[in-house]
């Protein structure tokens, strides 16, 4: 069992207002310094955006909810401040993607830091949520941990809490998995080296069930092979199977969420139904195949 005393990291989450990652509508923060709780932010942003009804039954904070409240701008010092040199938790690469975003539309310093994501060390810790079933709502249910989903200040701390756990279960410290999620998810069991539309069945997004929607910059085929690369099953429709939705950009600036395509609608009924489908752009959709290829 690892001593946690020598682990320290920042952990965090946002919510976006709307399918651009950007529109980041609240933050939440906890830092951990030699295994203890030391500090926990949490802030709403004015994401200086429109706010889409699908967002907003998710997590409920609306252009009310915000106002008045300060932009990513206002904030910058101040989240520097705390990511700076210092190890950033996130459950899956979204909330990196949001951050990296965000930063780029205001032009000011994306954080300076490692970035670690809990949904790579749960999936190399308990073979259970190795291939399927590593969000952090399954995960944290398997753990034992009750949290409220969707407050970024609570998916922080359940982040944290699967980081944690994982260190004691696996005996690594922080600079350990660092290491380790740059692996394989089961040592010795490599998967496919190739781009498959079924998706690389090791790729750190395996399990995804992706459906592009709109006009991309990019052709489908290219964009296709880009999500099967990290892993994703690239699907032609929208169903219960269905994890990420991919709007071209062009549609999300010219919708302003009104007049959403077929596959959109689709997934917006769904997730009333209490779908776990994430909608992002296009734009969004090639930082996120950037980033999780910095680990192959």
């Amino acid at each position: 069992m690892q001593d946690i005393e020598n682990i320290s990291f920042v952990a965090l989450d946002v919510e976006t207002a709307n399918a651009n990652m950007a529109s980041i509508c609240q933050i939440g923060l906890v830092e951990y310094v030699d295994g203890r709780l030391v500090h926990e932010w949490k802030s709403y942003i004015d994401p200086d955006d429109y706010f889409d009804g699908l967002n907003i039954s998710i997590h409920g904070i609306t252009e009310e909810t915000v106002d008045g409240s300060p932009t990513l701008l206002d904030l910058s010092d101040k989240i520097l401040s705390i990511l700076d040199g210092k190890v950033a938790v996130c459950h899956t690469h979204f909330d990196r993607v949001a951050i990296s975003q965000a930063c780029r539309r205001y032009e000011i310093a994306v954080p300076n830091c490692s970035w670690l994501d809990s949904a790579r060390v749960a999936r190399r810790t308990w073979i259970d949520c190795a291939w399927k079933g590593y969000g952090l709502s399954p995960v944290s249910k398997m753990l034992g941990f009750q949290f409220k989903h969707h407050d970024a200040l609570e998916d922080a701390k359940a982040s944290a809490h699967i980081l944690i756990r994982a260190c004691k279960e696996k005996g690594l410290d922080i600079d350990g998995w660092l290491s380790r999620v740059r692996g394989p998810i089961i040592p010795g069991v490599g998967g496919s080296t190739g781009i498959r539309r079924g998706g690389n069945p090791d790729g750190e997004l395996a399990g995804e069930v992706l459906v592009f929607t709109g006009a991309l910059q990019i052709c489908r085929q290219e964009a296709a092979n880009f999500a099967a690369s990290v892993g994703c099953q690239v699907a032609p429709s929208v169903t219960q199977k269905t994890t990420i939705l991919v709007v071209g950009d062009q549609d999300i600036s010219k919708l302003a969420g009104h007049d959403k395509s077929a596959k959109h609608r689709k997934a917006a009924e769904l997730i009333a139904q209490g779908a776990p489908i994430r909608i992002i752009g296009e734009s969004d959709f090639k930082e996120l195949v950037r980033l999780t290829q910095e680990y192959a």
